[in-house]
């Protein structure tokens, strides 16, 4: 059974900085028609970056959207034509200061497909090494280690709640149990 829709018309709703909305009228598989909207995001990168000592770096960030603060993975969005693994190691270095020797590619998720296209791509990054850090203009937030132990714990205890982060710990912990070479 074929189940694309095609679209017979796009229209802008919303064009922001970051976000964009689309209202699509689409012809549905059986022939009929209706409407999508969605929003369009440049994707984004979440790393995990690992110490030697297990610990996991996070951070603490206050989310306006959300009207909380929130722990999370190093993370920020894709710019246009950049390399996603130019991303991670750009927003490990500018939320954090740390750089990283090694970088392996995770996986990559959808969070949202019922109503955006973004994406998010993640990487473990090992060989930790500090420097300066560079946070972009209007960001604010506090850097700390985890064990990754912990960080398990807290998701169970709903104590992390952001979804890119489960997803990355989990992965992560599953990654090193079970799927490393």
């Amino acid at each position: 059974m074929d189940l694309q829709e095609t679209c017979v018309e796009s229209n802008v709703v919303y064009d922001g900085c970051l976000l964009h909305v689309r209202r699509d009228e689409v012809r549905l598989p059986d022939g009929g028609t209706s409407v999508r909207e969605y929003i369009t995001h440049p994707g984004a990168v979440a790393v995990l970056a690992l110490k030697d000592n297990g610990n996991l770096i996070m951070e603490r960030q206050y989310r306006y959207a959300a009207r909380g603060e929130f722990y999370e993975l190093p993370a920020g969005k894709i710019d246009p034509g950049e390399d996603v693994l130019l991303t991670g190691q750009r927003e490990l270095l500018e939320e954090t200061g740390y750089v990283a020797s090694e970088w392996v590619h995770l996986t990559s998720t959808r969070p949202c497909i019922g109503y955006s296209d973004e994406r998010i791509e993640y990487f473990l990054a090992r060989g930790l090494a500090q420097q300066q850090r560079c946070l972009d203009h209007g960001e604010f937030l506090e850097v700390f280690e985890l064990p990754l132990g912990e960080a398990v714990d807290w998701i169970r205890q709903g104590k992390i709640s952001d979804s890119k982060t489960i997803v990355g710990v989990l992965f992560l912990e599953k990654y090193l149990k079970d799927w490393q070479d």
